[in-house]
């Protein structure tokens, strides 16, 4: 395991304390690695109007891109659960988007690792180009 995997995990265990989970009660954390190495964190925030909860992996790089950031190289997400948690759908659209085809770490409660490229997560992802086409087929 990369030693930058493992000190990414850490800080997204950190950033899982913060975590505002009172309807779920899953915690989850998230942080996000820059090419120069600086590391973005982010937690769930739940809501009781489900839908406008936000997950960690979205906040971690909303934060990251409203501090100036834009070149990414990986993102680990830990939470409470036993298992390996995956990015929902939403957050692997916006990683495809904002951040590429990143590493995604994972780590479980025994602190085992697993890492998988994005693409992996999220094949055929829709993107800026597919807009781009669509607008070409127009002219």
């Amino acid at each position: 395991m990369k030693r930058e995997f493992i000190k990414l995990a850490k800080a997204a265990q950190k950033a899982k304390l913060n975590a505002y989970s009172p309807f779920s009660k899953f915690r989850v954390g998230a942080a996000l690695l820059t090419e120069d190495g600086t590391i973005y964190t982010g937690c769930n925030i739940e809501n009781s109007s489900f839908g406008l909860t936000i997950c960690a992996e979205r906040v971690a790089i909303f934060n990251a891109i409203s501090s100036g950031a834009s070149k990414f190289t990986a993102i680990a997400v830990v939470s409470d659960n036993y298992g390996f948690t995956p990015p929902c759908g939403a957050c692997r659209q916006v990683l495809s988007d904002l951040a590429g085809n990143i590493d995604f770490v994972m780590m479980d409660s025994k602190e085992r690792f697993k890492t998988l490229k994005l693409t992996t997560l999220l094949p055929f992802a829709f993107s800026g180009k597919n807009l781009k086409r669509s607008l070409k087929l127009k002219k």
